[in-house]
């Protein structure tokens, strides 16, 4: 079959090499794709966010299937684009997507559900939410609304943070984002992700994750889109998992269904753990990132089937292989991340790195000048590598950062430190 994925990072890259795997991928075409992925797929210049754009594409090359992959889409409706033409796609409508879109929507939603989550308030004027916080004092967790490209979340552990937090968010520094805040009580315990692919009633769990948001070793400096992360979830027990799915995503699907607005897709679901009891962070309507690349690397060609057995309604029928094997993710970005950075410097070295089920360099954010790799972006590599156990994928991955020749780049040394 040929098949679409839309986005350009290093989950798309990690997506497109996990598909090409499988048998049944017969042509693999990625919009806008980046010079990593256009060493095992076609790149195509189409504007992800177009609904009516990527309709016309895949009807012009005869896409027989869409991957989703960033959040922008999915919120601006190309899935429901999709599902009108009667393309086959993965990934949530414009409303189920609002799980992630806005906060204050999933409170609303964890409400109507008894989801476990974190006391909460809402707000659309500064000074109303300023008289909140200094009632409530710190540590306080101060959120825009909207899509921020994960960073509209502070973590203030004082309450000069909390309020300088809330004038940078009104004063438009995330953009329409910002126009309301939710805040909410700081929730303590060990954070981490579970992924769930669900096809509108049925839920299938697909595996667990840990990643690391801060940019300096210790966990230490301002939140990241993340600086890497590793799977499996040593504090994300069977027992744990399974609460979570009973509590927290289960009824969640079940509100959304009962709403008129079925979910189908994968739903990432950011738990905060504490004393062997899960509570809900955030939602998000696609798969994390770095969070995807070790899920690829751990489920390699099996993912499409899965893929399917959700956008086909079937995933009733789908069962998960998975091997008892670990997998880390390390990124490396461009120095001055996530602050201001600079673009266009060579990265060499990547030619001598092994290229296989072990061991893979996903690119995030790079592009090809004439057979040169450039950085372009602040998170520009994922090195990705398999062990038998974490301390072996751990010395996997390190070992190919080390083989990377690029001065203008940097990368956390510790990412796995709390499992290790």
């Amino acid at each position: 079959m040929n098949i679409l994925i839309l986005g350009g990072g290093g989950r798309e890259h990690a997506l497109a090499w996990a598909i090409k795997q499988n048998p049944k991928c017969d042509k693999l075409i990625v919009a806008p794709g980046n010079a990593g992925i256009a060493a095992i797929a076609e790149c195509a210049s189409v504007n992800p966010e177009d609904g009516a754009a990527v309709v016309a594409f895949c009807e012009e090359n005869a896409i027989d299937f869409v991957v989703i992959g960033p959040e922008a889409p999915l919120a601006a409706g190309v899935a429901d684009a999709l599902r009108a033409a009667g393309i086959l796609c993965f990934g949530p409508s414009a409303e189920a997507a609002r799980l992630e879109a806005s906060k204050a929507f999933t409170k609303e939603i964890c409400d109507a559900a008894k989801a476990p989550t974190a006391g909460y308030a809402r707000f659309d004027d500064l000074a109303a939410a300023k008289a909140y916080v200094t009632e409530q004092g710190a540590p306080i967790v101060v959120k825009a609304d909207g899509l921020a490209a994960g960073k509209g979340v502070i973590v203030a552990m004082t309450l000069a943070e909390a309020l300088d937090g809330l004038d940078e968010i009104f004063g438009g520094a995330f953009g329409a984002a910002g126009a309301e805040v939710v805040i909410e009580e700081f929730m303590e315990g060990e954070e981490a992700s579970f992924f769930v692919l669900v096809d509108g009633e049925t839920c299938l769990p697909i595996g667990t994750a840990q990643d690391h948001k801060r940019v300096g070793d210790g966990d230490t400096g301002p939140n990241t889109g993340g600086m890497g992360a590793y799977s499996p979830a040593p504090v994300l027990t069977d027992a744990i998992a399974q609460q979570a799915l009973d509590l927290i995503v289960r009824p969640t699907m079940a509100e959304m269904a009962r709403r008129g607005t079925p979910y189908q897709g994968v739903l990432y679901a950011g738990l905060m753990i504490k004393d062997g009891v899960a509570r809900l962070v955030e939602y998000n309507a696609r798969f994390g990132d770095p969070e995807c690349q070790v899920l690829m690397m751990r489920l390699g060609a099996q993912v499409l089937d899965l893929l399917l057995a959700v956008a086909e309604g079937r995933l009733a029928e789908a069962r998960v292989n998975w091997a008892d094997d670990h997998a880390m993710t390390v990124v490396m970005a461009a120095a001055g991340y996530p602050g201001a950075y600079a673009k266009g410097s060579e990265i060499k070295g990547l030619d001598a790195l092994p290229e296989d089920s072990f061991n893979m360099v996903f690119h995030a954010g790079t592009k090809d000048d004439h057979g040169r790799i450039l950085s372009n972006g602040g998170r520009v590599l994922n090195v990705t590598a398999r062990g038998a156990t974490l301390a072996e994928a751990h010395a996997r991955a390190y070992a190919m950062v080390d083989g990377i020749d690029w001065p203008e780049g940097f990368c956390r040394r510790d990412i796995g430190w709390r499992a290790l």
